[in-house]
């Protein structure tokens, strides 16, 4: 019994190293949030320029999974496009 749960082990690691052959173990698959952590710029409706950033040419928010913005971050942008629009600032 005990070489048959040894042998098992063995299998799942191997399965695990066939998952990742063309990645780095060290590798991060998502990028930090930019809006998150230290010096981060202020999400505010009165921050034109950065607003700017994370609106496309067509005037559509982009969407976080583009931006690599988390979630609450990415609501907290949304909600300052649409009241800049609103005040037409933007």
């Amino acid at each position: 019994m005990k070489k048959n749960r040894r042998f098992n082990k063995k299998q799942k690691s191997s399965n695990y190293s066939k998952l990742s052959l063309f990645q780095k173990p060290d590798m991060k698959l998502h990028k930090a949030c930019p809006l998150s952590g230290k010096n981060a710029p202020k999400v505010d409706y009165k921050n034109i320029k950065l607003l700017k950033k994370y609106i496309s040419e067509s005037g559509r928010i982009l969407p976080s999974r583009v931006t690599s913005v988390s979630l609450n971050k990415q609501k907290e942008l949304s909600r300052s496009i649409k009241r800049a629009r609103l005040l037409a600032l933007i």
